[in-house]
């Protein structure tokens, strides 16, 4: 009787052996789960990165915002006829000008000889 108790106790740790560890068993499906969803997840990322590059894109081909406004930011440029005002902190420096600042306003003269 002992014999076969331990002869079903063999078969059955050689019939857990392949659910376990085996080709399809249960560590490997949950070891590809988990690269499954880590593989997700990173698509989400790249298809959330693709689309706001596709929207800068578009931006940038169809409307001249986008382009004024990585001017203004990056360039430091600004229109004709428009006043830049920088606030700056105790230890900031200013930012260096990309364009030209317009020339001053001509000075009137008065017949009296007195500038206007």
């Amino acid at each position: 009787m002992r014999l076969i108790t331990l002869a079903l106790a063999a078969l059955l740790l050689l019939i857990q052996y392949p659910l376990w560890l085996g080709k399809g068993g249960w560590l490997t499906v949950a070891d590809l789960e988990s690269q499954v969803a880590a593989t997700r997840a990173k698509t989400e990322q790249l298809k959330a990165r693709n689309a706001k590059l596709e929207s800068e894109v578009r931006d940038l081909k169809d409307g001249l915002g986008a382009v004024e406004e990585r001017a203004r930011y990056e360039l430091g440029m600004i229109k004709s006829n428009e006043i830049f005002v920088q606030v700056l902190r105790k230890d900031e420096k200013p930012a260096v000008m990309m364009t030209e600042p317009p020339p001053p306003p001509a000075t009137k003269v008065k017949k009296d000889g007195r500038k206007d």
